[in-house]
């Protein structure tokens, strides 16, 4: 059973910094909460995904609480935390399981029972106010935690039922690792915010997180930000934990080398593999 849902009113400030899929990433992660103090940004939120792929769980949830970083459960979180058998990624390709199975494992063994009851209690959505935009953040989708939604193979149709079915006038995810936003016909938007754990398979270190600011009535402006961190220090604590040579190479190129079987074609050509 998914922790409930948060309500949180209007939001104080007239911006909020989105981002998802830490993946273990602590180093990203400091490094966008500099930034977003930098840019005097004061309401920050994590939309799940805080483990997997990465080295050392344990280093990112007292970032995440110290700096009151409001976070919800993605189906990583939802897995750990409830010790289920995989992360419901739903890979059928046995390349695929078998790096998503490694990934899994070694954060399940390596994330305490503090924070996996932690990750429990976390809601799996957040609805509020943004000037006068009804907002929606979610992990995969309003219907689904773990609903891939992509660029080239959502249709605005869709995307416009999702926003009424939920009452939003902005939807934000993340789950699919790769940013993208769509202003739809209808004036309201779909984002999603991508993530801070690994790169956008763009063949940079660099990662991404998103800045959503009113702009008057029901309509909000949407800035990705690219994100430098220190990719070489990641890299040096992945093998030291002996993380798979795939992941690593990922960290240090900016290409995606596994889990691409979920990826359509488009997206998939962007990439190296």
């Amino acid at each position: 059973m998914n922790a409930p849902a948060t309500s949180l009113g209007d939001q104080a400030g007239e911006r909020i910094a989105l981002f998802g899929g830490i993946y273990n990433n602590h180093i990203a992660l400091a490094a966008l909460l500099e930034e977003t103090a930098r840019r005097g940004i004061a309401n920050v939120y994590c939309l799940g995904d805080l483990g997997g792929f990465g080295p050392h769980p344990d280093k990112v949830f007292p970032i995440l609480r110290d700096a009151g970083v409001k976070t919800m459960q993605g189906n990583y979180d939802n897995s750990v935390g409830h010790d289920k058998a995989d992360c419901q990624c739903g890979y059928t390709d046995p390349r695929d399981n078998y790096f998503a199975r490694l990934s899994y494992q070694y954060t399940h063994r390596n994330t305490s029972l503090e924070n996996k009851a932690w990750m429990r209690t976390l809601p799996d959505r957040f609805d509020f106010m943004l000037g006068g935009a009804r907002v929606r953040l979610c992990h995969g989708s309003p219907r689904a935690m773990n609903e891939f939604l992509w660029e080239t193979t959502t249709s605005e149709a869709f995307l416009e039922r999702l926003c009424s079915d939920c009452d939003a006038d902005v939807i934000v995810a993340t789950h699919t690792g790769l940013h993208w936003t769509r202003r739809l016909s209808s004036g309201r938007h779909f984002v999603n915010c991508g993530v801070i754990g690994r790169p956008a398979n763009d063949g940079t270190q660099r990662v991404w997180f998103c800045v959503l600011q009113a702009a008057g009535g029901q309509d909000v402006r949407v800035e990705f930000v690219p994100l430098a961190y220190d990719h070489e220090r990641l890299a040096a604590e992945m093998r030291s934990e002996r993380l798979p040579e795939e992941f690593i190479q990922t960290i240090e190129t900016g290409w995606w080398t596994t889990c691409l079987e979920v990826l359509p074609g488009k997206e998939r050509a962007r990439g190296r593999f």
